[in-house]
Protein backbone atom coordinates (compact mmCIF):
# COMPACT_ATOMS: atom_id res chain seq x y z
CA UNK A 1 0.00 0.00 0.00
CA UNK A 2 1.74 3.24 -1.00
CA UNK A 3 1.63 6.40 1.14
CA UNK A 4 -0.98 8.29 -0.36
CA UNK A 5 -3.30 5.55 0.06
CA UNK A 6 -2.37 5.08 3.55
CA UNK A 7 -3.09 8.79 4.22
CA UNK A 8 -6.46 8.27 2.45
CA UNK A 9 -7.73 5.93 4.56
CA UNK A 10 -6.18 7.32 8.15
CA UNK A 11 -7.86 10.81 6.94
CA UNK A 12 -10.95 8.99 6.53
CA UNK A 13 -11.09 7.89 9.85
CA UNK A 14 -9.37 10.91 11.41
CA UNK A 15 -12.05 13.42 10.39
CA UNK A 16 -15.07 11.07 10.86
CA UNK A 17 -16.14 10.96 6.77
CA UNK A 18 -19.71 8.86 6.63
CA UNK A 19 -19.52 8.47 3.06
CA UNK A 20 -16.66 8.64 0.32
CA UNK A 21 -17.98 10.27 -3.44
CA UNK A 22 -16.51 8.22 -6.05
CA UNK A 23 -16.11 10.65 -8.96
CA UNK A 24 -15.94 9.96 -12.90
CA UNK A 25 -17.04 11.32 -16.03
CA UNK A 26 -19.37 10.63 -19.05
CA UNK A 27 -18.66 11.07 -22.97
CA UNK A 28 -20.41 14.65 -22.55
CA UNK A 29 -18.97 16.08 -19.68
CA UNK A 30 -21.57 15.04 -16.93
CA UNK A 31 -19.82 14.49 -13.55
CA UNK A 32 -20.99 10.91 -12.25
CA UNK A 33 -21.14 9.83 -8.20
CA UNK A 34 -21.69 6.63 -6.70
CA UNK A 35 -20.97 6.86 -3.01
CA UNK A 36 -19.11 4.03 -0.69
CA UNK A 37 -19.11 3.71 3.45
CA UNK A 38 -15.60 3.83 4.46
CA UNK A 39 -15.15 0.23 5.33
CA UNK A 40 -15.52 -0.52 1.75
CA UNK A 41 -12.62 1.89 0.62
CA UNK A 42 -9.65 -0.09 1.27
CA UNK A 43 -10.95 -2.73 -0.89
CA UNK A 44 -12.09 -0.19 -3.46
CA UNK A 45 -7.93 0.82 -4.05
CA UNK A 46 -7.17 -2.57 -4.85
CA UNK A 47 -10.10 -4.06 -6.55
CA UNK A 48 -12.55 -0.87 -7.34
CA UNK A 49 -15.88 -0.85 -6.97
CA UNK A 50 -18.40 -2.37 -10.04
CA UNK A 51 -21.00 -0.71 -11.79
CA UNK A 52 -23.49 -1.19 -14.78
CA UNK A 53 -21.22 1.18 -17.63
CA UNK A 54 -24.27 0.43 -19.94
CA UNK A 55 -26.04 3.49 -17.57
CA UNK A 56 -24.27 5.61 -18.05
CA UNK A 57 -23.88 8.18 -21.42
CA UNK A 58 -21.58 7.15 -24.19
CA UNK A 59 -19.76 4.30 -21.77
CA UNK A 60 -20.65 0.89 -22.95
CA UNK A 61 -23.30 -1.41 -24.09
CA UNK A 62 -25.77 -3.16 -22.84
CA UNK A 63 -23.58 -6.79 -23.61
CA UNK A 64 -20.78 -5.84 -22.68
CA UNK A 65 -21.79 -3.54 -19.39
CA UNK A 66 -19.56 -4.42 -16.33
CA UNK A 67 -17.39 -2.03 -15.46
CA UNK A 68 -14.98 -1.49 -12.33
CA UNK A 69 -14.16 3.03 -10.50
CA UNK A 70 -10.97 2.75 -9.50
CA UNK A 71 -10.05 5.32 -6.53
CA UNK A 72 -7.55 8.16 -7.64
CA UNK A 73 -6.07 8.37 -3.96
CA UNK A 74 -4.00 11.64 -5.10
CA UNK A 75 -7.76 13.56 -5.60
CA UNK A 76 -8.56 13.32 -2.10
CA UNK A 77 -10.65 15.96 -0.82
CA UNK A 78 -13.43 16.81 1.66
CA UNK A 79 -16.57 18.29 0.23
CA UNK A 80 -16.48 21.48 2.77
CA UNK A 81 -20.30 22.25 1.70
CA UNK A 82 -21.82 18.59 3.41
CA UNK A 83 -20.12 20.22 7.05
CA UNK A 84 -17.37 18.60 9.00
CA UNK A 85 -19.56 16.28 10.80
CA UNK A 86 -19.62 13.16 9.92
CA UNK A 87 -18.64 14.62 6.36
CA UNK A 88 -18.28 13.20 3.16
CA UNK A 89 -14.93 13.05 0.90
CA UNK A 90 -14.66 12.69 -2.94
CA UNK A 91 -11.57 11.10 -5.07
CA UNK A 92 -11.47 11.05 -8.90
CA UNK A 93 -11.76 7.56 -10.54
CA UNK A 94 -10.09 5.90 -13.46
CA UNK A 95 -12.54 3.09 -15.26
CA UNK A 96 -11.23 0.04 -15.95
CA UNK A 97 -12.87 -3.39 -17.63
CA UNK A 98 -13.17 -6.17 -15.38
CA UNK A 99 -9.22 -7.45 -16.95
CA UNK A 100 -7.93 -4.65 -15.81
CA UNK A 101 -7.44 -2.37 -18.80
CA UNK A 102 -8.38 1.31 -19.44
CA UNK A 103 -12.17 1.58 -20.03
CA UNK A 104 -12.06 2.88 -24.04
CA UNK A 105 -14.77 4.97 -22.88
CA UNK A 106 -13.28 6.64 -20.07
CA UNK A 107 -12.67 10.24 -20.75
CA UNK A 108 -10.20 10.84 -17.93
CA UNK A 109 -7.85 8.30 -19.90
CA UNK A 110 -8.12 9.68 -22.85
CA UNK A 111 -5.97 12.92 -21.52
CA UNK A 112 -3.91 10.16 -20.32
CA UNK A 113 -3.31 8.85 -23.48
CA UNK A 114 -2.05 12.21 -24.94
CA UNK A 115 -0.37 13.33 -21.64
CA UNK A 116 1.92 9.92 -22.09
CA UNK A 117 2.82 10.64 -25.48
CA UNK A 118 3.49 14.10 -24.89
CA UNK A 119 6.24 12.63 -22.01
CA UNK A 120 7.63 10.67 -24.68
CA UNK A 121 8.67 13.36 -25.98
CA UNK A 122 9.69 14.49 -23.36
CA UNK A 123 7.25 17.32 -22.54
CA UNK A 124 4.72 18.12 -19.35
CA UNK A 125 1.40 19.92 -20.46
CA UNK A 126 0.09 22.72 -18.62
CA UNK A 127 -3.14 24.42 -18.23
CA UNK A 128 -4.53 27.47 -16.67
CA UNK A 129 -8.07 28.24 -17.55
CA UNK A 130 -9.98 31.37 -17.42
CA UNK A 131 -13.86 30.11 -16.01
CA UNK A 132 -16.86 32.74 -17.18
CA UNK A 133 -20.22 31.85 -16.28
CA UNK A 134 -23.45 33.02 -15.63
CA UNK A 135 -25.34 33.65 -11.96
CA UNK A 136 -29.28 34.03 -12.37
CA UNK A 137 -31.95 34.71 -9.78
CA UNK A 138 -34.02 31.88 -8.98
CA UNK A 139 -36.14 29.26 -11.67
CA UNK A 140 -36.73 30.23 -14.78
CA UNK A 141 -40.18 30.12 -16.17
CA UNK A 142 -40.60 27.99 -19.33
CA UNK A 143 -40.32 30.31 -21.87
CA UNK A 144 -39.04 32.93 -20.44
CA UNK A 145 -35.55 34.50 -20.05
CA UNK A 146 -33.69 34.23 -17.34
CA UNK A 147 -33.11 36.58 -14.87
CA UNK A 148 -29.04 38.07 -14.60
CA UNK A 149 -28.20 38.53 -10.55
CA UNK A 150 -26.98 41.84 -10.96
CA UNK A 151 -26.70 44.57 -13.92
CA UNK A 152 -22.95 44.97 -13.14
CA UNK A 153 -20.64 44.82 -15.97
CA UNK A 154 -16.45 44.23 -16.53
CA UNK A 155 -14.58 44.44 -13.58
CA UNK A 156 -17.69 46.81 -11.93
CA UNK A 157 -17.29 46.44 -7.89
CA UNK A 158 -21.42 46.91 -6.16
CA UNK A 159 -20.97 48.00 -2.96
CA UNK A 160 -22.64 45.20 -0.42
CA UNK A 161 -23.18 43.03 -4.00
CA UNK A 162 -24.78 39.89 -3.98
CA UNK A 163 -21.88 38.69 -6.63
CA UNK A 164 -19.37 39.77 -4.33
CA UNK A 165 -20.24 37.58 -1.36
CA UNK A 166 -20.47 34.77 -4.02
CA UNK A 167 -16.98 34.92 -5.47
CA UNK A 168 -15.68 35.01 -1.94
CA UNK A 169 -17.56 32.33 -0.83
CA UNK A 170 -16.78 30.08 -4.05
CA UNK A 171 -13.08 30.74 -3.76
CA UNK A 172 -13.05 30.18 -0.41
CA UNK A 173 -14.69 26.89 -0.66
CA UNK A 174 -12.33 26.14 -4.12
CA UNK A 175 -9.24 26.71 -1.73
CA UNK A 176 -10.44 24.73 0.80
CA UNK A 177 -10.53 21.97 -1.53
CA UNK A 178 -6.93 22.29 -2.54
CA UNK A 179 -7.73 24.34 -5.88
CA UNK A 180 -5.84 27.47 -6.27
CA UNK A 181 -7.53 30.90 -7.59
CA UNK A 182 -5.92 33.24 -9.30
CA UNK A 183 -8.16 35.65 -10.07
CA UNK A 184 -11.87 36.74 -9.80
CA UNK A 185 -13.82 39.24 -11.01
CA UNK A 186 -17.04 40.60 -12.76
CA UNK A 187 -17.46 39.80 -16.29
CA UNK A 188 -18.76 41.89 -19.16
CA UNK A 189 -22.73 40.68 -18.92
CA UNK A 190 -25.03 41.05 -16.32
CA UNK A 191 -24.56 38.07 -13.75
CA UNK A 192 -21.46 36.95 -15.65
CA UNK A 193 -18.45 36.07 -13.48
CA UNK A 194 -14.84 34.80 -14.06
CA UNK A 195 -12.63 32.62 -11.78
CA UNK A 196 -9.41 32.12 -13.04
CA UNK A 197 -7.59 28.65 -11.67
CA UNK A 198 -3.93 28.84 -11.23
CA UNK A 199 -1.58 26.71 -13.91
CA UNK A 200 -1.26 23.13 -12.51
CA UNK A 201 -0.77 20.14 -15.04
CA UNK A 202 -3.38 19.08 -17.54
CA UNK A 203 -5.11 16.41 -15.65
CA UNK A 204 -4.94 17.88 -12.33
CA UNK A 205 -6.51 21.19 -14.01
CA UNK A 206 -8.94 19.24 -16.12
CA UNK A 207 -10.01 17.27 -12.18
CA UNK A 208 -10.29 20.80 -11.11
CA UNK A 209 -12.88 22.17 -13.23
CA UNK A 210 -15.22 19.36 -12.98
CA UNK A 211 -14.91 20.20 -8.94
CA UNK A 212 -15.26 23.67 -10.24
CA UNK A 213 -18.38 23.18 -11.80
CA UNK A 214 -19.95 21.45 -8.67
CA UNK A 215 -18.95 23.94 -6.13
CA UNK A 216 -20.28 26.95 -8.42
CA UNK A 217 -23.36 25.33 -8.38
CA UNK A 218 -23.64 24.15 -4.92
CA UNK A 219 -22.42 27.65 -3.54
CA UNK A 220 -25.04 29.74 -5.77
CA UNK A 221 -27.96 27.20 -4.67
CA UNK A 222 -27.02 28.41 -1.15
CA UNK A 223 -27.34 32.00 -2.06
CA UNK A 224 -30.54 30.94 -3.72
CA UNK A 225 -29.15 31.77 -6.94
CA UNK A 226 -28.21 29.14 -9.85
CA UNK A 227 -25.03 28.71 -11.92
CA UNK A 228 -24.99 28.47 -15.60
CA UNK A 229 -22.44 27.50 -18.00
CA UNK A 230 -24.21 27.66 -21.03
CA UNK A 231 -22.01 29.04 -23.59
CA UNK A 232 -24.69 31.98 -24.58
CA UNK A 233 -27.72 32.78 -22.82
CA UNK A 234 -28.56 36.24 -24.36
CA UNK A 235 -28.31 37.15 -27.90
CA UNK A 236 -27.60 41.26 -26.96
CA UNK A 237 -24.31 39.96 -24.42
CA UNK A 238 -21.21 38.16 -24.62
CA UNK A 239 -21.44 34.34 -23.74
CA UNK A 240 -19.02 32.36 -21.39
CA UNK A 241 -15.35 30.79 -22.46
CA UNK A 242 -12.83 29.75 -20.95
CA UNK A 243 -9.72 31.41 -22.61
CA UNK A 244 -7.29 28.61 -21.47
CA UNK A 245 -3.28 29.25 -21.31
CA UNK A 246 -1.21 26.66 -22.42
CA UNK A 247 2.45 25.47 -22.14
CA UNK A 248 4.88 23.04 -22.58
CA UNK A 249 7.92 22.34 -19.92
CA UNK A 250 11.01 19.90 -20.66
CA UNK A 251 11.87 19.58 -17.01
CA UNK A 252 11.85 23.02 -15.25
CA UNK A 253 12.43 24.85 -18.93
CA UNK A 254 9.75 25.97 -20.63
CA UNK A 255 9.67 24.73 -23.92
CA UNK A 256 7.92 27.49 -25.28
CA UNK A 257 10.53 30.02 -24.30
CA UNK A 258 13.46 31.66 -26.28
CA UNK A 259 15.35 34.13 -24.70
CA UNK A 260 15.66 37.19 -27.70
CA UNK A 261 13.24 35.84 -29.67
CA UNK A 262 10.31 37.82 -31.34
CA UNK A 263 7.75 37.41 -28.14
CA UNK A 264 10.20 35.63 -26.54
CA UNK A 265 8.67 32.13 -28.53
CA UNK A 266 10.88 29.09 -29.11
CA UNK A 267 10.56 27.14 -32.44
CA UNK A 268 8.88 24.29 -30.44
CA UNK A 269 5.86 27.24 -29.33
CA UNK A 270 5.64 28.01 -32.82
CA UNK A 271 5.08 24.83 -33.96
CA UNK A 272 2.64 24.04 -31.31
CA UNK A 273 0.66 26.82 -32.11
CA UNK A 274 0.84 25.59 -35.70
CA UNK A 275 -0.50 22.69 -34.77
CA UNK A 276 -3.36 24.27 -33.11
CA UNK A 277 -4.25 26.72 -36.01
CA UNK A 278 -4.21 23.57 -38.62
CA UNK A 279 -6.40 21.49 -37.09
CA UNK A 280 -8.78 24.16 -35.35
CA UNK A 281 -11.70 23.64 -37.23
CA UNK A 282 -11.56 19.99 -36.85
CA UNK A 283 -10.93 19.56 -33.11
CA UNK A 284 -13.75 21.84 -32.39
CA UNK A 285 -16.87 20.23 -32.54
CA UNK A 286 -14.91 19.29 -29.10
CA UNK A 287 -13.81 22.34 -27.55
CA UNK A 288 -17.40 23.33 -28.60
CA UNK A 289 -19.60 20.90 -27.84
CA UNK A 290 -23.08 22.33 -27.59
CA UNK A 291 -25.38 23.81 -30.17
CA UNK A 292 -25.51 26.81 -28.55
CA UNK A 293 -21.66 27.06 -28.52
CA UNK A 294 -22.16 28.68 -31.73
CA UNK A 295 -24.18 31.48 -30.65
CA UNK A 296 -21.09 32.32 -28.77
CA UNK A 297 -18.51 31.88 -31.20
CA UNK A 298 -20.16 33.34 -34.40
CA UNK A 299 -22.18 36.34 -31.52
CA UNK A 300 -18.51 38.81 -31.35
CA UNK A 301 -17.48 39.94 -27.56
CA UNK A 302 -14.24 38.91 -27.76
CA UNK A 303 -15.13 35.49 -29.02
CA UNK A 304 -13.11 33.41 -31.72
CA UNK A 305 -14.50 33.17 -35.03
CA UNK A 306 -11.58 32.72 -37.67
CA UNK A 307 -8.24 30.59 -37.69
CA UNK A 308 -5.49 32.97 -36.57
CA UNK A 309 -2.74 34.04 -34.00
CA UNK A 310 -1.83 37.29 -32.48
CA UNK A 311 0.43 38.52 -30.14
CA UNK A 312 -1.88 40.34 -27.77
CA UNK A 313 -4.89 40.21 -30.13
CA UNK A 314 -8.24 39.16 -28.50
CA UNK A 315 -9.82 38.76 -31.75
CA UNK A 316 -7.41 36.17 -32.81
CA UNK A 317 -7.97 32.37 -31.70
CA UNK A 318 -5.14 31.91 -30.55
CA UNK A 319 -2.87 34.80 -28.52
CA UNK A 320 0.67 34.57 -27.17
CA UNK A 321 0.17 37.27 -24.01
CA UNK A 322 2.68 38.99 -22.96
CA UNK A 323 2.39 40.09 -19.44
CA UNK A 324 5.68 39.44 -18.20
CA UNK A 325 8.12 39.34 -21.29
CA UNK A 326 11.02 38.90 -19.26
CA UNK A 327 10.39 35.80 -17.22
CA UNK A 328 10.96 32.43 -18.82
CA UNK A 329 8.23 30.61 -17.04
CA UNK A 330 5.42 33.24 -17.82
CA UNK A 331 6.02 32.63 -22.21
CA UNK A 332 2.48 30.45 -22.98
CA UNK A 333 0.36 30.45 -25.64
CA UNK A 334 -3.75 31.24 -24.92
CA UNK A 335 -6.11 29.02 -26.56
CA UNK A 336 -9.63 30.95 -26.81
CA UNK A 337 -11.96 28.84 -28.61
CA UNK A 338 -13.17 27.11 -25.48
CA UNK A 339 -16.41 27.50 -23.68
CA UNK A 340 -16.82 26.31 -19.93
CA UNK A 341 -19.06 23.83 -20.87
CA UNK A 342 -17.02 21.65 -22.37
CA UNK A 343 -15.74 17.75 -21.26
CA UNK A 344 -11.79 19.10 -20.08
CA UNK A 345 -10.56 15.72 -20.62
CA UNK A 346 -11.59 15.53 -23.92
CA UNK A 347 -10.52 19.31 -24.89
CA UNK A 348 -7.10 18.84 -23.50
CA UNK A 349 -6.46 16.02 -25.35
CA UNK A 350 -7.36 16.95 -28.84
CA UNK A 351 -5.09 20.29 -28.28
CA UNK A 352 -2.38 18.69 -26.71
CA UNK A 353 -2.72 16.31 -29.66
CA UNK A 354 -2.85 19.29 -32.33
CA UNK A 355 -0.30 21.33 -31.07
CA UNK A 356 2.30 18.40 -30.76
CA UNK A 357 1.37 17.06 -34.15
CA UNK A 358 2.65 20.69 -35.25
CA UNK A 359 5.80 19.69 -33.23
CA UNK A 360 6.67 16.51 -34.99
CA UNK A 361 5.35 17.84 -38.32
CA UNK A 362 7.63 20.61 -38.38
CA UNK A 363 4.41 22.96 -39.12
CA UNK A 364 5.54 26.45 -40.10
CA UNK A 365 3.71 29.07 -38.28
CA UNK A 366 2.20 31.82 -40.47
CA UNK A 367 2.12 35.23 -40.65
CA UNK A 368 0.79 36.76 -36.70
CA UNK A 369 -2.86 38.66 -37.36
CA UNK A 370 -2.25 42.14 -36.43
CA UNK A 371 -5.49 43.78 -37.45
CA UNK A 372 -8.65 43.49 -35.72
CA UNK A 373 -9.30 40.38 -37.53
CA UNK A 374 -13.40 40.79 -37.20
CA UNK A 375 -13.10 44.17 -38.34
CA UNK A 376 -11.83 42.67 -41.90
CA UNK A 377 -14.25 41.57 -44.92
CA UNK A 378 -14.16 38.13 -46.06
CA UNK A 379 -12.67 39.43 -48.89
CA UNK A 380 -9.75 40.61 -46.96
CA UNK A 381 -9.57 37.49 -44.42
CA UNK A 382 -9.25 34.97 -47.51
CA UNK A 383 -6.62 37.27 -48.90
CA UNK A 384 -4.63 37.29 -45.73
CA UNK A 385 -5.22 33.57 -45.36
CA UNK A 386 -7.57 33.40 -42.61
CA UNK A 387 -9.70 30.77 -42.44
CA UNK A 388 -12.90 30.58 -40.40
CA UNK A 389 -14.03 28.19 -37.63
CA UNK A 390 -16.92 26.13 -38.30
CA UNK A 391 -20.51 28.40 -37.69
CA UNK A 392 -22.43 25.57 -36.49
CA UNK A 393 -22.58 22.45 -34.70
CA UNK A 394 -23.40 20.22 -38.03
CA UNK A 395 -20.20 22.29 -39.90
CA UNK A 396 -18.18 21.09 -37.35
CA UNK A 397 -19.36 17.04 -36.96
CA UNK A 398 -18.73 17.13 -40.57
CA UNK A 399 -15.08 18.17 -40.04
CA UNK A 400 -14.32 16.36 -37.27
CA UNK A 401 -15.95 13.09 -38.83
CA UNK A 402 -12.93 13.10 -41.04
CA UNK A 403 -10.12 14.02 -38.75
CA UNK A 404 -7.39 11.15 -38.31
CA UNK A 405 -5.87 13.04 -35.47
CA UNK A 406 -9.60 13.88 -33.41
CA UNK A 407 -10.52 9.94 -33.93
CA UNK A 408 -7.08 8.53 -33.15
CA UNK A 409 -6.93 10.80 -29.89
CA UNK A 410 -10.55 10.11 -28.94
CA UNK A 411 -10.24 6.29 -29.50
CA UNK A 412 -12.74 4.98 -31.79
CA UNK A 413 -15.54 4.05 -29.00
CA UNK A 414 -15.63 7.74 -27.72
CA UNK A 415 -15.10 8.88 -31.17
CA UNK A 416 -18.43 7.45 -32.53
CA UNK A 417 -20.51 8.08 -29.73
CA UNK A 418 -19.24 11.41 -30.17
CA UNK A 419 -20.49 12.16 -33.80
CA UNK A 420 -23.64 9.86 -32.98
CA UNK A 421 -24.93 12.08 -29.78
CA UNK A 422 -24.44 14.80 -31.49
CA UNK A 423 -25.73 14.46 -34.59
CA UNK A 424 -28.84 13.60 -32.70
CA UNK A 425 -28.66 16.52 -30.64
CA UNK A 426 -28.70 18.76 -34.06
CA UNK A 427 -31.07 16.72 -35.60
CA UNK A 428 -32.95 17.70 -32.38
CA UNK A 429 -32.56 21.42 -32.78
CA UNK A 430 -33.39 21.88 -35.85
CA UNK A 431 -36.61 20.59 -35.80
CA UNK A 432 -37.33 23.30 -32.87
CA UNK A 433 -39.96 26.44 -34.14
CA UNK A 434 -38.11 29.72 -31.85
CA UNK A 435 -39.91 32.32 -30.66
CA UNK A 436 -37.80 34.53 -33.76
CA UNK A 437 -39.15 32.33 -36.26
CA UNK A 438 -43.13 33.05 -34.64
CA UNK A 439 -42.08 37.13 -34.80
CA UNK A 440 -41.06 36.77 -38.29
CA UNK A 441 -42.98 34.45 -40.25
CA UNK A 442 -46.21 33.93 -38.32
CA UNK A 443 -48.13 36.73 -39.67
CA UNK A 444 -47.34 35.94 -43.45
Amino acid sequence: MDKQTEYVLRAIEERDIRFVRLWFTDVLGFLKSVAIAPAELESAFSEGIGFDGSAIEGFTRVTESDMVAMPDPSTFQMLPWRGTQQGVARMFCDIKLPDGSPAYADTRQVLKRSLEKAAKMGFTFYTHPEIEFFLFKGDRAEGSTPTPSDNAGFFDHTPQGADNDFRRAAITTLEQMGISVEFSHHEGAPGQQEIDLRYADALTTADNIMTFRLVMKEVALQQDLHASFMPKPFREHPGSGMHTHMSLFEGDANAFYEAGARHSLSKTGKQFIAGLLVHAAEITAVTNQWVNSYKRLTGGGEAPSHVCWGHNNRSALVRVPMYKPDKAQSTRIEYRAFDSAVNPYLAFAVTLAAGLKGIEEGYELPPEAEDDVWSLTDAERRAMGIASLPTSLSEALSLMEKSELVAETLGEHVFDFFLKNKRAEWNDYRQQISEWEYNRYLHH
